[in-house]
């Protein structure tokens, strides 16, 4: 789906977490966080993931980091299978990604300084050969997030919560990795705070080349960060291509839905609301045929009963919908 030879390729994922049931705890249902994902990432690309709370984006996040284990599928780095690494095997190529997490004042350690809490990272991957360089090594850091390198010494409750994501994607840039899994790591800031990290994150990546897995709820912030837009819904991908045309002309229903909540400064626009009914699913009993049938304004009778593959609409542009096609319901 994008260029070769990719930095990440994730085939067929799916993460299950076990019902259990009575006192000796037996497995009788499971549910279907991520369902069959599969796609691309290329290096130096940022990939926005969007979706409802409850679609499986975080999950799928955290399984990438090895946070989470897998069901089923793989996924490979730099052409290794992460899958497979366990250990001190997995310990030594942690390097290789980092995570930034969506709440700046629960993700650091209140009893660590600053400074120990960057140089930890330096420490454990041996990335300084003494002390000395480990400081100068955080200060550097501090001062490429826009932070004071005098700030090491001091505590994460002396911080507002943007310097806090600051320092959190400090952490993150310590031992230069290769891919930042972004897990909503503005959602929790204020509008204008907003507007500095994701410029923070767009610099960076100039100067670094590092990949972002940006995940999301917010459309218009993952159109402006992100070269291609992923969208999830019920642990499946039911959208996939550049962010101005999945912005701009979605092709699923869905994705129609989300884009159509989204604000408009312009007065004079004319985009109707879609509002959609009933609940999310639930992944423990998804439904049959589209996920997605049960909420649809469109859905008919076909999609009540086979599963839309996820197929390329026009070059690029990928939905998995019945009812897409290059001229979609959003361009009419």
């Amino acid at each position: 789906m994008s260029a070769a030879s990719p930095l990440l390729e994730v085939r067929d994922v799916k993460v299950y977490f076990p019902v259990k049931h009575g006192i000796f705890g037996a497995v009788r249902r499971w549910v279907k966080a991520v369902d069959g994902v599969s796609f691309e990432l290329a290096a130096g690309e940022t990939l926005g993931l969007v979706g409802e709370s409850g679609c499986g984006k975080t999950t799928l996040g955290r399984a990438l980091a090895r946070l989470v284990p897998l069901t089923e599928g793989s996924i490979r780095l730099e052409g290794e299978d992460m899958a497979q690494w366990t250990g001190a095997q997995l310990r030594a190529r942690r390097r290789k990604w980092q995570m930034i997490f969506q709440d700046p004042y629960n993700s650091l350690d209140p009893r660590m300084t600053v400074g120990h809490i960057i140089g930890e990272a330096l420490e454990i991957h041996h990335l300084a050969s003494d002390a000395r360089e480990r400081q100068a090594r955080v200060r550097q850091l501090l001062e490429s997030v826009g932070l004071d390198g005098a700030y090491a010494a001091f505590y994460p409750h002396e911080f507002s919560g943007g310097q806090r994501q600051r320092i959190g994607i400090a952490r993150a840039l310590a031992v230069d990795p290769k891919l930042i899994i972004c897990d909503e790591p503005v959602s929790a800031l204020d509008v204008s705070v907003q507007a500095q990290i994701i410029n923070l994150l767009q610099d960076l990546q100039q100067e670094r080349g590092v990949a972002y897995l940006f995940v999301a709820h917010d459309l218009a912030v993952v159109e402006r960060i992100s070269r291609r837009v992923m969208v999830m819904y019920l642990g499946k991908v039911v959208e996939l291509g550049q962010a101005a045309a999945v912005v701009r002309t979605p092709r699923h229903p869905y994705t129609q839905a989300l884009i159509s909540a989204v604000p408009e400064i312009d007065d004079q626009s004319q985009r109707p609301r879609i509002v959609l009914s009933g609940e999310l699913p639930s992944p423990i009993d998804p439904p049959s045929g589209c996920p997605f049938h049960p909420r649809c304004p469109v859905a008919e009778a076909r999609c009540k009963l086979e599963v839309p593959l996820l197929r390329e609409i026009v070059p690029g542009h990928w939905a998995a919908c019945h009812l897409a096609g290059p001229a979609s319901r959003a361009e009419a």
